[in-house]
């Protein structure tokens, strides 16, 4: 996993800032940008100059990101190369939509959205997904930030100190900028490879509020992706738009799941510190002027202190929650799509493109330090086919209803628990309340009745609060 967000190469980057800032030659903006992981070309050379040299002499109010770079790259890259849909492309993804919807009602019992689907460019996803981005990736940046500061500080002169006034804060701007850059870059890139909305996994599109979420497919993409299959267009183009929908109806069904997942992957990032001995003894061992050594050095994780117990336990609660999204995506698509010919052949192009690391990896592992990319994909789709083959998708979806509903790792192994809790149905309330008054009343001490050889199951979720939108199922009795 590449966990050093400036691209495998801040040493070379803490190097040649020193020389820079102690007037020990020129510096060579090709070899900045390339530590930066940023392209080297002349257009990018001039904007990163240019954007040093404000960080340089900015006012250093506040100690945040300019994210603004970030949106103005990812913007420019993302109209680079664009190319138009035409007005019958367009309307072919409507209707693949609008029979989308009606397939999906007949595998879920999760109602249709409330907003009708968007066609975006490529622009259009890069501006509208940015808030997001910047929103994972703070934390990571401002760690790097503090990093770089340190580093930094401690080997420019007193002299310079003094010319420079504030050299902490000159030392923020400059990693800020280059993280800013290196965001927009990475989106940019990305907006070029995503097919829609929820192609990374998580909800990157918001809707009307914090916990609703828009479903988008991106036409050019969706073209790149069938070419070189020898699959239908059409057909390409309705499984793509029902794993789309199936993804946008699941979080629009559980409106505590979007803010739940970033809020994981967000808590986890934080977490994330650099080691600041480990990258002054680095410096020591490594000639700065080898960047394919310092990258292959920065990238194996040796600046990223090992991982704490608290970091391992949220790494893998967020594992299985991605991994049961993904899966029953995948088991509802399936569904919804048999009727087509060719949906095994598309389904298998996209469980490839996913193992392969799709869109999501170089830029969660690059930028916060995390694959996105479900490891127990496999298990939790297999898991999400017994229970629906058990008890039926309407039962199955239930299990959306609240978070302490949600399976766990131990169920995606072993789903039998599972079943036999959703087999057993809801508590009828009048009775629940009756059993409720004699055991308060001293009459509940009578044995329970039980079939022979039956064993009291254990209770499934936990009371909820009154504040709670949905009513989650009683637990089942014994």
């Amino acid at each position: 996993m590449a966990e050093d967000p400036l691209g495998g190469a801040g040493d070379e980057f803490r190097e040649m800032m020193r020389k820079f800032l102690a007037g020990e030659g020129d510096m060579d903006p090709s070899k900045l940008a390339g530590a930066a992981g940023l392209p080297t070309d002349p257009a990018m050379l001039a904007r990163l100059m240019s954007q040093l040299q404000q960080a340089m002499n900015a006012s250093g109010d506040g100690d945040g990101v300019d994210w603004r770079l970030a949106k103005e790259e990812s913007g420019r890259i993302a109209a680079t190369g664009a190319v138009a849909s035409t007005p019958a492309e367009l309307e072919a993804l409507r209707q693949a939509l609008h029979v989308a919807a009606l397939w999906l009602d007949e595998a879920t019992a999760i109602t249709q959205l409330t907003a009708e689907p968007s066609l975006l460019t490529r622009a259009d996803w890069a501006r509208q997904t940015m808030p997001v981005w910047t929103q994972l990736a703070e934390p990571v940046a401002l760690s790097i930030a503090d990093a770089l500061t340190g580093a930094l500080d401690g080997q420019v002169p007193e002299e310079m100190k003094a010319m420079l006034g504030d050299a902490t804060r000159v030392m923020r701007s400059l990693g800020g900028t280059l993280f800013s850059l290196q965001l927009g870059h990475v989106v940019g890139q990305l907006s070029a490879e995503v097919v829609s909305g929820g192609d990374i996994g998580i909800p990157l599109l918001p809707g009307r509020d914090e916990h609703d979420v828009q479903a988008a497919l991106l036409p050019q993409n969706m073209a790149a992706f069938g070419q070189g299959l020898d699959i239908p267009s059409d057909q390409v183009q309705l499984y793509l738009a029902v794993r789309e929908l199936a993804h946008a109806r699941l979080f629009r069904h559980a409106r505590w799941l979007r803010l739940h997942l970033i809020s994981a992957i967000t808590d986890y990032a934080r977490g994330i510190t650099i080691d600041m001995d480990r990258m002054e003894s680095l410096a020591a061992d490594l000639d700065p002027s080898n960047p394919e050594s310092l990258r292959e050095a920065l990238t194996s994780g040796a600046l990223i202190p090992p991982k704490s117990k608290a970091q391992l336990a949220a790494l893998s609660r967020l594992e299985t929650t991605l991994a049961l999204i993904e899966g029953w995506v995948d088991v509802v698509t399936a569904d919804a799509t048999s009727r087509l010919p060719k949906a095994d052949a598309v389904a298998e192009t996209v469980r490839r493109r996913r193992a392969a690391g799709g869109p999501a990896e170089s830029a969660f592992a690059t930028l916060v330090g995390l694959e996105l990319r479900p490891r127990r994909l496999r298990e939790a789709a297999a898991f999400w086919r017994s229970v629906t083959d058990a008890v039926g998708s309407a039962t199955r979806d239930e299990l959306w209803a609240h978070p302490d509903l949600l399976p766990e790792a131990t169920d995606i192994d072993d789903p039998a628990r599972v079943i036999a809790s959703l087999r057993s149905g809801p508590v009828d309330d009048e009775a629940f309340d009756q059993a409720l008054t004699e055991l308060l009343e001293g009459g509940g001490d009578r044995p329970v009745e039980r079939a022979p050889g039956e064993e009291p199951e254990e209770p499934r979720g936990a009371e909820r609060s009154e504040d709670d939108e949905t009513d989650p199922p009683r637990p089942a009795a014994s």
